[in-house]
Order: structure tokens, then C-alpha cells, then sequence
């Protein structure tokens, strides 16, 4: 019982304040319209708050791996779960291995799944340049997935919004040594609607052409990718030049001019001839010349750019921003390339995008897996103002777009990708599809072994 009156008020105005609150709401009705303040609007309000889940008592409990293959990739997806029954989906980048993410289990059971970027901090330092980050990034992922559910928004809204709701793809396309094979498949794209295409063109091309390219005695040009561009000894002649331009002018005969056209693959030549070979293309416009020499060499690559008229990229085994960063200042490469499943994950690659913009450089996506990465892909594109073109391996494979669920299907129509509104990546996984292509063993099993796997990680005394 109330003591005193002071206690009696206090006990009526904690009755009163719902009820105060709709007499109030429904005051306003009669001004501004009984319709819009009507009572069927008034209990709707509390069913649009998302009560899966309490952000602040989030705990990470699990982290659990199903391994998917010809896709046309090796795809380990895995799953981070937590103590509330909320799950967030990430993916391995191809080529990289399920033990880069679950050797980092025992860094982050118990976290806060919404501290995505403490977590990224955390971790970091287990990534490396090349395939060597897909573990780290795959967790970012799934970070970014948890913590849009956790909150009920999709992952661009908290990147900061979006810049267009469509993301512009290109297709890989499978080669062909006969010019005109490739150019009918390239002009396949572009009815299906693809507003950008890229083609290989290396120099394996020229392998049975006499007088085409020099190189030591005892070096093929196939085995020379075990060596580093510059230190190969394989180099272009004038006609191995001329030759590998003609196979592009008749592919442009059946593309046109009026859509980019990129090349990559050129195979381990030396500088000089890349910039023999650039010259030799310049006449049929390429959109970029991809990965000419490695990355760390970003002196020699501006000396390549300076020397030609042609765009230059690279960047897809490039690990955090600031390999990005240091080309971008020092005017290496006209356009930088990161791939999100290794370049840091999904807040990574929006800064590589927003630090290299400084720049003047524009962004493209290196992508090729399954459509859970594809779909941090495309809410990273959808953040980043500078981003131009993004890529995709699987446009062919018939089962790619039944893996999940949520996403407009098909998932790339006509060129392009619609930006999912949903929460998180704004995809679930169709399990029985899932399963069917799994390419081991064990569908999202426990992994307890990996709960404890640690040793002192801190990088400073």
C-alpha cells in the first residue's frame, strides 16, 4: 500500500501512461485524420520492432562450416551462431581453405557479434594477402549478416545508406583459341543484357606460333606462372603483339565499341612487353588491361601506366586498405580491384572504396563464389560512390541462384543485381539444394574441437 499521497500519485501515473498515450494519439486523430491514428494502426506499431533478439546481451556460441563445390568454385560457407537463436552467413573465397575460419573460433566465442569492427581489430591479424584473409573475411561477413538481423536493417543501411539500388555485373566467359568462338560467346552476354564484359588473353594464344615469343631455352610459356612476371625471360615479339590485338579487333566486330571490353590473363610476360602489347591494343579500347605484373610492384606499374593509353588494374590479392591506398596516392594503376572475401571483408572494402576515391581511382569488385558472398558484394557496391563493375563466375551454373533464399531471382538479371531490402545480407540457405552439392561431409556439425585453439596474440609488448 501507498504511504503517503506522494506514493499514491506515483502508483496512478504508472497505471496511466499507456492509456494517456493512446487518448493522446487518438486526440491527434481528431485533427489530422481519424484514419491514419486509427486503433488497428495503434496495435501495429509494437509488431514492427524486430524482438528476435537483444543486441546487448548478443553472444557468439558457435561457428560451423558446410563445404559446397562446382559453383564453379570450392565454397566453404560457414555460420556463426549465438545464445539467442539469430544466425549470420559467411563465405571462404575459393581457393582458400574452412580451417582460415575456424582456427578463429576460439577468438571469438563469447563476443559481441554487433562489435563487428573490435572483432575485425581482433582478428585481423590472422589474414593475409591473397587467399590467406578468407577466414577473417568470412567472419566479417557473417558479423554483418548477425548484426542486420540483430537490429531488423540490411547491411548497406548500416554502411550508411546506398547510392543505387542496382549493381552492374560482368560475366566470366568461357575462353576459346578461335577469335570468333569468343566473340559470338561475348555477344551472348550482351543479349543477355550485360552492360560491361571482360575477355582472356594470354599469351598460351601463341604457343604454337612460330616467331611469336622469345624465352629461354627449357621455359614453357604455361610453366612460366610458377615464376614472377619480371624474372621469366618470357618476353612478346612485334608479331606475337600484333597477333593477340587482331584476336581482339575480331571480337570487338561482334561486340561493338559501345560496351567495355577488359582483358586479364595475359599470361608472365616482362614489363616491356606489356607495354608493347598495351600499345598494340590501344586501338580497340579496352576498359582495362587486368594484373599485368604483381601488385607489390607498384613503382614498375606506374612506369606501365605512364608509358601507355590504356587503363591499368589490379588488386584482387590485395589484403587491407593500405596496399590499396599506397597505389591509389602514387597514380600506379587507373583502377583498383579488390576482392571483399580476402580484401578485408565487407567495412574494409567500403574504406579501400572511399580512401582510393581521395584519389580520383574507381573501384571494381572482384567476386567468384557462392550467392552468400555475392550478396556482401552487392550491399558493399550499394554503399560505396566510386564503385563501378562487379564481377560474377556463376551466371551459367543452373542450381546457383536455388542455394538461398531472399534475394530477386534470377539473382543477376539482365547484367544487373538487385539490392536486397532484407535484414542482414538478405539471404537464408535452401538447405536441400545446399545439400545436394555439398562437396564433404557433415552439413553445419558442432566443432567444439576448435573452441580452444588460441596462443598469445597480442602484437605489441
Amino acid at each position: 500500500m501507498p504511504n503517503s499521497m506522494d506514493d499514491h500519485d506515483r502508483v496512478l501515473r504508472a497505471k496511466r501512461p499507456r492509456s494517456r498515450r493512446r487518448d493522446f494519439l487518438r486526440g491527434l486523430a481528431g485533427v489530422a485524420g481519424a484514419t491514419f491514428w486509427a486503433d488497428r494502426t495503434l496495435e501495429a506499431v509494437p509488431q514492427n520492432v524486430n524482438r528476435n533478439s537483444k543486441p546487448s546481451e548478443l553472444k557468439i556460441t558457435d561457428l560451423r562450416v558446410a563445404t559446397i563445390g562446382g559453383a564453379p568454385m570450392t565454397d566453404p560457407i560457414i555460420r556463426i551462431d549465438t545464445n539467442q537463436g539469430i544466425y549470420g552467413l559467411g563465405e571462404v573465397r575459393d581457393g582458400a581453405n574452412k580451417y582460415y575460419a575456424l582456427q578463429l573460433k576460439s577468438r571469438i566465442l563469447g563476443e559481441n557479434p554487433c562489435n563487428i569492427d573490435r572483432i575485425f581489430r581482433k582478428i585481423k591479424q590472422f589474414g593475409g594477402h591473397a587467399r590467406q584473409a578468407g577466414g577473417v573475411c568470412a567472419i566479417e561477413m557473417a558479423l554483418w549478416d548477425l548484426a542486420g538481423k540483430a537490429y531488423n536493417v540490411p547491411v548497406y543501411q548500416m554502411l550508411g545508406g546506398k547510392f543505387r539500388d542496382k549493381i552492374r555485373c560482368y560475366a566470366d566467359t568461357t575462353e576459346s583459341d578461335d577469335p570468333k568462338v569468343y566473340g559470338e560467346r561475348l555477344k551472348m552476354r550482351k543479349d543477355q543484357g550485360f552492360t560491361w564484359l571482360k575477355m582472356d588473353l594470354g599469351i598460351d594464344l601463341l604457343k604454337d606460333v612460330p616467331g611469336a615469343i622469345t624465352r629461354p631455352e627449357g621455359v614453357s610459356i604455361l610453366g612460366g606462372d610458377k615464376v614472377q612476371h619480371m624474372f621469366t625471360g618470357i618476353e612478346l615479339t612485334p608479331k606475337g603483339c600484333e597477333l593477340m590485338a587482331n584476336f581482339v579487333g575480331t571480337v570487338r566486330e561482334y561486340v561493338g565499341y559501345e560496351v567495355p571490353l577488359a582483358c586479364d590473363h595475359f599470361g608472365h610476360i616482362g614489363m616491356n612487353s606489356c607495354i608493347r602489347l598495351a600499345h598494340a591494343l590501344e586501338k580497340y579500347n579496352p576498359a582495362w588491361l587486368e594484373d599485368m605484373i604483381p601488385w607489390q610492384y607498384g613503382d614498375l606499374l606506374k612506369e606501365i601506366k605512364q608509358a601507355i593509353n590504356v587503363p591499368l588494374l589490379t588488386g584482387e590479392d590485395i589484403y587491407l586498405k593500405e596496399g590499396f591506398i599506397n597505389l591509389a596516392r602514387n597514380h600506379s594503376v587507373d583502377l583498383l580491384h579488390p576482392d571483399l572475401a580476402t580484401s578485408g571483408g565487407i567495412l574494409e572494402t567500403k574504406k579501400i572504396g572511399d580512401a582510393i576515391q581521395e584519389y580520383g581511382v574507381a573501384m571494381v569488385m572482384h567476386f567468384a563464389g557462392s550467392p552468400v558472398s555475392c550478396m556482401a558484394n552487392v550491399h558493399c557496391a550499394a554503399a560505396t560512390e566510386n564503385f563501378l563493375v562487379l564481377e560474377n563466375h556463376s551466371v551459367d551454373v543452373p542450381w546457383w541462384n536455388d542455394l538461398v533464399e531472399g534475394p530477386e531471382k534470377p539473382i543477376v538479371n539482365r547484367g544487373f543485381i538487385t539490392v536486397p531490402d532484407k535484414p542482414g545480407l538478405g539471404v537464408t540457405l535452401n538447405d536441400e539444394v545446399m545439400k545436394k552439392h555439398l562437396l564433404e561431409p557433415g552439413y553445419f556439425e558442432p566443432t567444439p574441437e576448435w573452441n580452444n585453439i588460441r596462443a598469445n596474440d597480442r602484437l605489441w609488448s
